[in-house]
């Protein structure tokens, strides 16, 4: 069964996730925020995808499958059943099903694939949803990558 890993970078520097994905074997980077900036020092798309890049992965944003904003105020204020409503709503959209689509593809063609977001605990980001949905429509073995945040 092909896999399919999610990390978070909340609690991570980014070297210590680079050396996480390269220990995991992930071949491509699948960013699934909305809007792929950071207040966190290297997890901008730019300077994360150069880091990547060096390291000899892939990057690949893909911004239909990413929270929109009044999902993740949701998040912040703790409203888990107002979150995943907007998580839920936001996937059923044709243009998050397209990139879905897209996300399987090049997990099974180009992996293993990783699913990228900032929550360090999958069960509280959307990053979890999308995995489960890509594990169901096409067979991908999930699992939750964490870093060490002693690097």
């Amino acid at each position: 069964m092909p896999e399919l890993y999610t990390i978070g970078y909340e609690k991570a520097g980014q070297p210590a996730l680079v050396e996480r994905l390269v220990r995991a074997g992930v071949r491509t980077l699948i960013d699934v925020r909305e809007l792929p900036l950071s207040r966190r020092a290297g997890f901008s798309k730019g300077p994360l995808s150069a880091a990547l890049r060096q390291a000899g992965i892939a990057y690949l944003h893909l911004k239909a499958l990413g929270t929109p904003k009044e999902g993740r105020l949701a998040g912040r204020a703790g409203d888990q059943p107002l979150f995943w409503s907007i998580v839920d709503q936001a996937l059923a959209r044709p243009e998050a099903q397209y990139e879905l689509g897209v996300a399987a593809a090049t997990a099974l063609n180009q992996g293993p694939a990783c699913l990228l977001c900032l929550e360090h605990d999958p069960h509280i980001c959307h990053r979890s949803r999308v995995a489960a949905d890509m594990a169901a429509g096409w067979g991908l073995d999930v699992h939750h990558l964490a870093v060490d945040t002693a690097f």
